[in-house]
């Protein structure tokens, strides 16, 4: 008899409000973002880019959503651990598929379990943090 209970993986109902909900918070603070949602694999579930948001913003998003999936941890905690003698200083150069420790990527859990990311993208870094909190606490 196994004790493991399951959780619900993220689904993409689950994404596209995790989308609307950074958006929405992003329309409200007058900033143009990129959000991303990656499932517990690291495959993307859900991306949009205002129109008006900076190109490169796709780009960071998608890698600080990978980045707290992967790390299982907000970009936002780990700015410090890259910096010349932190813990993780080679770490976003020894991987194939690139990290970014810059604030906006938040791991998404269900019941304590990792279950995907968001990353936010086009605004400063903490505001793009407090983008993808705001819209983890709209999954609840």
């Amino acid at each position: 008899m196994s004790t493991t209970t399951a959780v619900a993986p993220l689904t993409t109902q689950d994404a596209d409000l995790l989308i609307a909900a950074a958006h929405q918070a992003a329309e409200t603070a007058g900033v143009n973002v990129s959000v991303t949602v990656l499932d517990a694999g690291g495959q993307l579930l859900a991306f949009r880019r205002d129109d008006r948001a900076v190109l490169i913003a796709g780009e960071t998003s998608t890698r600080k959503a990978y980045t707290a999936l992967q790390l299982n941890t907000p970009t936002a905690d780990l700015v410090d651990a890259v910096q010349p003698g932190g813990l993780f200083h080679t770490l976003p150069t020894a991987l194939d598929r690139p990290l970014l420790f810059i604030a906006g990527g938040v791991p998404v859990h269900r019941d304590g379990r990792l279950i995907g990311a968001i990353g936010v993208g086009g605004g400063a870094p903490d505001q793009d943090h407090g983008f993808a909190t705001t819209a983890i606490k709209a999954l609840a």
